[in-house]
This record gives C-alpha cells, structure tokens and sequence, in this order.
C-alpha cells in the first residue's frame, strides 16, 4: 500500500457539511450533504423517519431471466459473522450517512447517488435476523435503508433514472416474492428481477439511446444485515475494526469468470487503454448499453455480510475514487477521520455527522490525487450514536 501523507489524512478546514433534513435523496449534481440519524420511528414529525410497512406477501411462480443465463459468482468471499452469542441488532436503532459527488476534472456530470432511509420495512427473521437469547423479536417491524452510488456512461440520463427508480422496483419486488425459499433467496431474487425491471424500462420510456449506461452498486443495510447488490465496476467496502473488507468485486472484462462469459457468448475483450468489451466498455456488467448485448448484462451479484459490533462504517463509490486510492487505503483514512470526528463531536457537541467529514475528505483526496472521473462517496457510520434518545426504537 502507498504511504499515506498527512495531508491525506486530515485537512481540518477543508471538511464543509450541510445538513438536507430529508428522508430520500436523488443526486446528479455536485452535492455534499447528510441527514440525521435513520431510525425507524411511527412519528412523522420533523427528522424522524416514519415506518413503512410492506403489504401483505404474494407469492409468485419464477421463471429464470433470458439474461441470465450461466452467470458466475465466483471470485467474492465476504467473511460472515460466527455465531453470535449476543444480538448485535439490538443496539443498532440507526446509523448516520455523509456524501460528496462532485464532476472533478469531467467535463459533464454522470454520477448519480440515491439514499433511501426506511426504503422497506421488515420483521427481523425476513433480514437475517440472528437467533442469540437476547434477539429482538423475530416478528418486531424495523426499517431497512437503502444507499446506492451510480456511474453513468456514455450520458448522465441511465444514472439519474436508477437513483430515482432502482430502490422502488426493489422494494416492490421484495414485497411480491415469497419467503418460502429463504430470505437469502428473497433477497436475491428481487435484486435481480428489480435491476432487470429498471434496465426494461430504459428502453421502454425511451430514457436514453443505447450507447448510455450506468454501473449499479446498492447496499440495503438492517440492524443485523449488509446486504449488497452489485453490476458494473462502483465498488462498496467494510471497515471492521483494524480491516477493510471489500464487499464486491469489480465486474471487469478481464476478470476470469467474465472473460469466459463474454468470449463464450461470441464476444471479444480488447486491450484498448485497458481491457474493454470489443475495445468500447471497460466494464462488463451494467443497466443499458443495449447496443453491446448479450455481452454486457444487467444481472448484479448479492452478497450478505452479518453486522459486527467491530464495524465502524461502509464506503459505496464511484471509480473516480477507487481508480487512485486502494481499498486499504480508504479504510485507512476513513477510520482515522471517522473516530477523531466522533471524539471531536462529543466533546463539542457538534449537529454535523462524523461520516460527512469522511465523504467530504475521501472526495478531496481522490481529486488531488488527479482522479480524472466524476466522483461519488457515501460513508454510512454504523457506530453512530442517537443525539436524541427519545426517538429510538423500543
């Protein structure tokens, strides 16, 4: 790993935060902002979350996508929680968020980014809920927030349609599967039927001509849960306690299982500054891009991680940060910030949330290190402490 600078650590008056006050987000433009705390709450007043509730279940027949076909999953581990011995769901009433997507040295801006807090809500056995003595309730109703960071390509109108639309196909396909197979496969099942959904309905509303698309990377995040659903090359990571666990992997034309995808549906990987599908896209996976099917497909990659109390916090991004600093790196620097922040805020009693110091930082960093593309962070700090305890969940 490169040594990090001091610079890079802390810029102390650099670091502006604002505070939106809302309950969803739809970002296209330079932006920098946060909200409170999410936690579920039956209030409607102001900086409190409602609940939703999810309507009754239908079960559905399913039938594989015609897109599918033998798609991989190879290449990914994500280290899942032993045992537990004590419910780590019971002390997580919320989590804090802080973003920063700004064009950089782009000439036009196609990143988008979308935050959802309590975008479903969900017994804690439809989550993965743990079984430990001290487990909530598996019936007790709590929130699920939604964050995803979107890359656009070739235009900014693919991106900016999936901040506005993918969480909603999701959360209407979660709604309608059944949970006979298991929530895992609930989850799966409306990721990937909810990004097939959005990528029909980019042709079907004429939202943009073919040659446009965007990566997906979306993280459904519960008391006990990180759930990821991943296509493209936007990446999300892990800090927990001294780690950096990535909780995807890019989806590139290189990588084995999608070179031998791509070669075996007749396709090419051209060495053009860098590997790219018939020398055009350097990535492999994506929501349109019509015009290179069946090549590049729409079919994300799920993954599930149980909740640690060591966990400090998740970075979802765009490549204009992963293209110049490794994931060790971002976890380093997120980790120092974060906690210095967190300090810094207790002792001062500062409204602004430690995870929009990170998002603002790791923005900062990636631009002075000459990051050519637009740039997207979203940190969510899952150590975040309730500045107002009458709001928290009972």
């Amino acid at each position: 790993m490169d040594s990090l600078d001091d610079e890079d650590l802390i810029g102390e008056d650099d670091l502006i935060s604002t505070d939106s006050g809302v309950s969803s987000l739809f970002v296209s433009e330079d932006s920098r902002s946060t909200t409170d705390d999410v936690a579920g709450s039956s209030s409607g007043s102001s900086g409190e979350i409602p609940a939703l509730v999810v309507e009754g279940e239908v079960v559905v027949s399913l039938t594989p996508s015609a897109s599918d076909g033998n798609v991989g999953r190879e290449g990914l581990t994500v280290p899942l929680t032993s045992a537990r011995q004590r419910c780590v769901g019971r002390n997580n009433k919320g989590v804090t968020w802080g973003f920063s997507s700004i064009t950089g040295r782009r000439r036009e801006m196609e990143d988008a980014v979308a935050v959802i807090p309590g975008f479903i809500s969900s017994s804690c056995d439809h989550v993965g809920g743990c079984t430990a003595p001290d487990s909530r309730n598996p019936g007790e109703i709590s929130p699920v927030h939604f964050f995803g960071v979107y890359d656009g390509h070739g235009g900014s109108q693919v991106a900016k349609f999936c901040a506005e639309r993918i969480h909603e196909v999701v959360a209407e396909e979660w709604g309608r599967v059944g949970s006979g197979d298991g929530w895992r496969r609930r989850w799966e099942v409306a990721f990937s039927t909810g990004f097939e959904r959005a990528d029909n309905e980019v042709v079907a509303e004429l939202i943009a001509p073919e040659i446009v698309g965007s990566t997906a990377v979306v993280v459904a995040v519960s008391g006990c849960q990180i759930i990821t659903s991943n296509c493209g090359d936007s990446r999300a990571v892990l800090c927990r306690g001294t780690q950096t666990i990535p909780l995807t992997v890019d989806h590139k034309p290189d990588r084995e299982d999608e070179l031998v995808r791509i070669e075996g549906g007749g396709g090419r990987v051209i060495h053009w500054n860098g590997a790219r599908v018939f020398g055009v896209l350097a990535m492999s996976r994506a929501i349109g891009d019509r015009y290179l099917r069946p090549w590049i497909i729409p079919v994300p990659e799920v993954t599930f991680t149980a909740r640690s109390e060591e966990d400090e916090c998740l970075i979802v991004a765009s490549d204009g940060l992963w293209d110049v600093m490794t994931n060790e790196e971002v976890g380093e620097v997120a980790r120092q910030l974060l906690r210095r922040r967190r300090r810094t805020a207790m002792a001062n009693g500062s409204l602004s949330p430690p995870a929009q110091s990170v998002a603002d930082h790791l923005t900062d960093v990636a631009y002075r290190r000459n990051s050519s593309d637009n740039i997207s962070v979203i940190v969510v700090d899952l150590k975040a402490k309730r500045r107002h305890p009458q709001r928290q969940c009972r």
